[in-house]
């Protein structure tokens, strides 16, 4: 009897790794927004931000082959690339942030955020919302919501209520902003009294994970007054909003009108090849290489820099910023005019944007009913998925090449499946 791929992955991986869908798909050929399986059937991938410029794109794979026919070592060697590339990336940020540490994921990357706030002001503490993620490893880990540490969150960790579109904390959208700082205010005076201290708040500028809720521009604002007073730092994890996807900012910490001291870059930023970094303001890189000697065998090397520099390349080169800021626009608006008994919202910003589902008044969440609709809709061709406290939000996040005509796709097919999708009673 032949062996299932399931069942070899499981064999080979163990239990309980995470896929996507019902029936996962087997994936064996991308090239832009499309995506085919082992049968020949074409997806349009409406999901995935690690081909940021579109899966496969000619330049970047030419640039990966060329180097690696070339060289490829780490940085205890002297090499150009990885400079170009940190000069070409820091050129695109303000706040003096004009260094960076090469690293090979974004977990890494968080992680040594984390151990940077600690080096500029002694002190532990860390503030994040209470329904994130920010990586795989120890550190990030403890901040994650989806799975709770083994034995507790550690008492350096304090997280606060996330903002939401429409259960905002604090009751209100309008004191939703006043809320949030208090909620901050109170953690730090918190882990102060406890005598640990407080180093800075970990934050995704878009809230994505959080389900991406409809603010005001001037939302974090008397939250970052709150940690300035304390002395702590802001840092800003970009995995997701970052390198133009909101469309009128490059940056999601620029967008909500953060001077981030730290700033994390993972997944887009070599169109899928295995590489991230932390980029800081001089001061805060040289507290940080005096307390830890960090060095990353892979972080920066030759192939790494060159895929990152042709990507750059190619979102200058297409305008794909504009791009994020011109369909986004046109599928906001044909979202908008989407019609359910259980739509809520539509909400987003450039190539990030969903819906929200919801049973009643009571903003009950519809989890399951949105469960089912990405499962029909993967079913139709389209690959998209779920976020948000209840997973009862839409995510669609395409790659940047994502045109008009990809929208009236994605749009056209889901206003046939919620026409036929049945509202529990």
């Amino acid at each position: 009897m032949t062996e299932s791929l399931a069942a070899r992955r499981a064999r080979l991986m163990g239990p309980n790794v995470p896929t996507f869908y019902d029936t996962p798909v087997h994936i064996v050929r991308g090239q832009g927004v499309w995506l085919w399986d082992a049968e020949g059937r074409r997806y349009l991938d409406a999901y995935n931000n690690v081909a940021h410029v579109g899966h496969c794109h000619p330049k970047v794979v030419q640039a990966i082959a060329d180097q690696a026919a070339t060289l490829n070592t780490h940085t205890r060697y002297h090499h150009d690339l990885v400079l170009d590339y940190i000069e070409r990336l820091t050129a695109t940020l303000g706040h003096n942030l004009s260094q960076a540490i090469m690293v090979c994921t974004g977990s890494e990357a968080n992680d040594i955020a984390l151990r940077m706030a600690q080096a500029v002001t002694g002190k532990r503490g860390i503030i994040a919302t209470d329904n994130t993620y920010h990586g795989n490893t120890l550190a990030t880990s403890q901040l994650s919501t989806r799975r709770p540490p083994i034995g507790g969150y550690p008492a350096h960790v304090r997280l606060v209520p996330a903002p939401d579109a429409l259960r905002p904390v604090g009751g209100s959208v309008q004191g939703q902003a006043q809320a949030f700082a208090r909620n901050v205010a109170e953690a730090i005076a918190q882990l102060e009294e406890a005598g640990i201290g407080f180093s800075g708040m970990m934050l995704c500028p878009f809230f994505a994970n959080e389900g991406f809720p409809s603010l005001t521009k001037d939302f974090f604002a008397p939250t970052e007054a709150i940690i300035r007073q304390a002395g702590g730092l802001i840092l800003a994890d970009e995995v997701q909003p970052g390198f133009g996807r909101l469309g009128t900012h490059v940056w999601g910490h620029d967008w909500l009108g953060i001077a981030s001291d730290v700033v994390t870059v993972g997944k887009p930023m070599a169109n899928g090849h295995p590489v991230a970094a932390v980029v800081a303001r001089p001061d805060v890189m040289a507290a940080f290489r005096e307390a830890f000697g960090y060095f990353n065998t892979f972080g920066g090397n030759p192939v790494s820099a060159a895929a990152c520099l042709a990507t750059l390349k190619v979102m200058e080169d297409e305008d794909l910023q504009t791009n994020a800021r011109k369909t986004g626009a046109y599928a906001l608006d044909r979202l908008r005019a989407l019609r359910h008994p259980l739509l809520a919202e539509v909400r987003g910003q450039g190539l990030f944007f969903g819906a929200e589902f919801v049973l009643d008044d009571a903003m009950t969440p519809a989890t399951d009913f949105a469960a089912r609709v990405v499962e029909e809709m993967r079913h139709q061709g389209i690959l998209m998925n779920r976020i948000g406290r209840h997973m009862n939000t839409l995510k669609i996040r395409p790659p940047m090449p994502f045109s008009r005509e990809n929208a009236d796709h994605l749009i056209d097919t889901l206003t046939d499946v919620l026409a036929k999708m049945q509202v529990p009673a």
